[in-house]
């Protein structure tokens, strides 16, 4: 009897021991959702950041070719001044991303080291998860000269000034409403509101270069 009772209880043992690994591996298998959903959110970002990058660079360049159009008919003047807009935004934009994203990198470091998570320091995935100075850069950078590279293709082979600026408007308005869609998805926000946001910024930009350069040109004799 007593070597019966024991071969149970053993059994009963063996059994007890079954339920907690299948627990763990179900714990292990909804955690790794969760990382995957993260992952999906900075890539949202990403995006989003891009899109705006892109907004910027078509805005500005477009507003300068329109300033520069409206005191000058030249088109090697228009897209000069257009080319050097997009070289030094291009520039600015990846300089103020890499000082910007380095300053939240040292404060998430110093907040890391403050709070005394030596392991999180010392793993390489917590390092995947810090931001990246140079990636940023560079994806603000070529944002910025995606958008600011279609004025200059759409008035590249215009020779008429006036149907020039019109095209670039159009392509310019275009753009602008389609970075406003894909913005608002991204963003989670109602598309028609933040399309026209986005649109009547981007004419408002443009009209306000356009009037302030001919005034100045025009009373001031200017030729470029």
């Amino acid at each position: 009897m007593a070597a019966s009772q024991t071969l149970q209880l053993s059994s009963l043992n063996n059994v007890e021991i079954l339920p907690i690994q299948v627990i763990d591996i179900e714990e292990n298998k909804i955690q790794e959702p969760a990382a995957d959903e993260f992952d999906y959110s900075q890539r949202g970002q990403w995006l989003r950041a891009a899109v705006l990058g892109a907004n910027d660079g078509l805005v500005s360049v477009a507003s300068l070719m329109m300033g520069v159009a409206s005191v000058k008919n030249d088109i090697k003047a228009v897209m000069v001044a257009g080319f050097a807009g997009l070289v030094a935004g291009a520039c600015s934009m990846a300089i103020g991303e890499f000082v910007s994203v380095c300053t939240q990198r040292d404060v998430e470091i110093s907040q890391m080291k403050s709070e005394k998570l030596e392991r999180s320091l010392e793993s390489d995935e917590n390092d995947e998860k810090l931001p990246n100075p140079g990636q940023a850069a560079v994806a603000s950078a070529l944002a910025f000269a995606v958008g600011a590279v279609l004025p200059l293709l759409a008035a590249a082979f215009i020779k008429q000034p006036k149907v020039r600026m019109a095209v670039v408007f159009v392509v310019a308005s275009v753009a602008l409403v389609a970075f406003g869609v894909v913005g608002a998805l991204l963003g989670g926000t109602p598309v028609v509101k933040s399309s026209a946001r986005v649109l009547v910024g981007g004419w408002m930009a443009m009209g306000t270069t356009f009037g302030l350069t001919k005034l100045i040109g025009i009373d001031h004799g200017m030729q470029i």
